[in-house]
């Protein structure tokens, strides 16, 4: 197995220089040298066949006692040294100070095909920035970010990717829901890779501490490495990086939105600086669509990171963030003037992209009207969101309301509520529909051509990966594989697997890992 190493972060930024893994402030640095921890059985379960084959890897070198060794931390890869990443962070809202790679260890970086990938381990062991945990992870939580964030890709999502998913042969002790009632899992280490990991955080620990030399050093390297259209000088080229991380930061939530997706713990250190999305803990995808809804339970009282809060906590996440390049800067007015251009951008790709899930071409007012109408309807009565907008595909010009519904009718979940004013109100936006989609010259199947290209029909509904992750703990990983497989064409009709195209069961509704979830998740 040959890798093409090249590593720049741990070389060109400055490193802790405290030796020792132990629990500390770390100051002056953005990162500490670690080693992983040896694990007792490691067995690789799943590989990506896709980044294997970006980062220059052949599916005999997966199938290498090195390639095992090296994604769970049994073996470093030759002239490399692992690190943890310090960062800082705002939780909930609130200032946590240091908080940093608790449970991730980088690896290296490696070039390949003009590209450059970092590799991190998750679940690999204790870092100086672990706090009181164990710096481990579970099989639980493993799969689920294997699964999403390969899903996500897919999807066509800005996301971190995952390269492999592993056992630990060690078993972790984990409250699931915070309640007194720990037990002990099988532990599991997940490879996950990304062009950097960097996040709103590695640059607020710095500013908290008054630290602006590394600061710069910091916002330098990563102008250099990750936003190398930036070409001006100065204060200009802070402001200029800025403003690329706002036009990021936007495009992966509107991408959040239209599929669906709510991330459940949008504090700054989980806040890519590259508009990825980072860090699959909590998360979930609608089933009824519901603005309210978070799958976090920590936040189940004031729903901080809930569905329809996601594009406004981005832009607080970015105020943060400018508060953080401020000392660069010395003036507050033109970040100012770049954040407050943040709601229109955001609004207008929305709108647009809205359009599109309806397969309409031309926005009107009246279009505009229609969907703004549709998002107060959908809460009328529980209506899948990923189904609606699917079915909608197959409505023609030359329906009427009635056939429209009879279409859609299988994204509803609670059929007989149907009736009296809230049939009336679908109704009445049924025909405005259809009235606009008849004032466009795309026909009806050129319209659903397009908006089988927006609207998934398969995404991973959290019941989905409880199955996977029940079946894994009795040692049977097909299912894995097989929702790998699945949603690696998340769009496509994919007729022999239209048992997954459905609404969440309802066993599903109030279990733990389908409904409810925790930070541990």
């Amino acid at each position: 197995m040959k890798l093409h190493i090249k590593n720049t972060f741990s070389k060109e930024l400055p490193a802790d220089k405290v030796i020792e893994n132990t629990r500390r402030q770390v100051h002056d640095a953005c990162f500490s040298y670690v080693t992983p921890k040896k694990t007792a059985k490691p067995k690789l379960l799943h590989v990506s066949d896709d980044m294997l084959e970006e980062i220059g890897l052949t599916k005999s070198d997966s199938e290498s006692d090195t390639f095992l060794h090296v994604v769970t931390g049994n073996e470093i890869y030759k002239n490399t040294h692992p690190y943890a990443m310090c960062y800082g962070g705002h939780q909930f809202g609130n200032w946590a100070g240091q908080l940093g790679d608790g449970r991730a260890i980088n690896l290296f970086e490696i070039q390949y095909n003009n590209k450059q990938w970092a590799l991190q381990l998750k679940g690999a062991g204790e870092t100086p920035y672990s706090r009181t945990a164990d710096g481990l992870a579970v099989l639980r939580s493993s799969i689920r970010e294997h699964l999403c964030s390969e899903a996500m890709f897919h999807l066509g999502v800005p996301t971190t990717r995952s390269l492999s998913l592993s056992l630990t042969g060690d078993q972790v002790l984990r409250d699931v829901m915070y309640n007194g009632n720990a037990a002990h899992e099988k532990g599991a280490v997940v490879s996950r890779i990304a062009p950097s990991f960097i996040r709103f955080g590695n640059f607020e620990i710095l500013a908290a501490r008054k630290n602006i030399d590394t600061l710069q050093t910091l916002t330098d390297y990563t102008i250099t490495h990750f936003y190398p259209e930036i070409k001006s000088e100065g204060k200009q080229k802070y402001l200029d990086f800025l403003t690329h991380v706002r036009n990021n930061t936007i495009e992966m939530i509107v991408h959040w939105q239209r599929v669906g997706f709510v991330h459940g713990v949008m504090n700054t250190d989980n806040m890519s600086i590259l508009g990825l999305t980072i860090d699959y803990g909590p998360y979930g995808w609608l089933e009824g669509f519901d603005y309210e809804w978070t799958p976090n339970t920590t936040d189940a009282q004031h729903k901080r990171y809930r569905f329809g809060n996601q594009p406004y906590i981005g832009m607080w996440n970015l105020y943060k963030l400018a508060n953080a390049l401020y000392d660069l800067i010395g003036d507050a007015e033109p970040l100012q003037g770049i954040l407050d251009k943040y709601e229109a951008i955001y609004l207008n790709k929305y709108i647009k992209m809205m359009h599109q899930k309806l397969g309409i071409q031309t926005p009107t007012e009246a279009s505009k009207k229609m969907i703004s109408e549709l998002e107060r309807v959908l809460q009328l009565t529980e209506t899948d969101y990923t189904i609606f907008f699917r079915k909608l595909s197959y409505v023609s010009k030359n329906d009427t309301p009635a056939i429209l519904f009879e279409k859609v009718k299988d994204a509803f979940y609670t059929i007989e509520k149907l009736q009296g004013d809230v049939l009336n109100t679908w109704t009445a936006w049924f025909t405005s529909y259809l009235f606009i989609l008849n004032s466009e010259p795309i026909d009806d199947s050129s319209r659903m051509q397009a908006m089988n290209l927006v609207n998934p029909k398969y995404v991973l509904r959290n019941y989905m990966a409880q199955l996977a992750i029940e079946e894994a703990n009795n040692e049977n990983y097909t299912r894995i594989s097989e929702l790998y497989e699945l949603l690696k064409k998340p769009y496509d009709e994919q007729v022999e697997n239209e048992r997954w195209f459905a609404k969440r069961p309802e066993w599903a509704r109030n279990k733990i890992g389908c409904s409810m979830l925790s930070c541990s998740s």
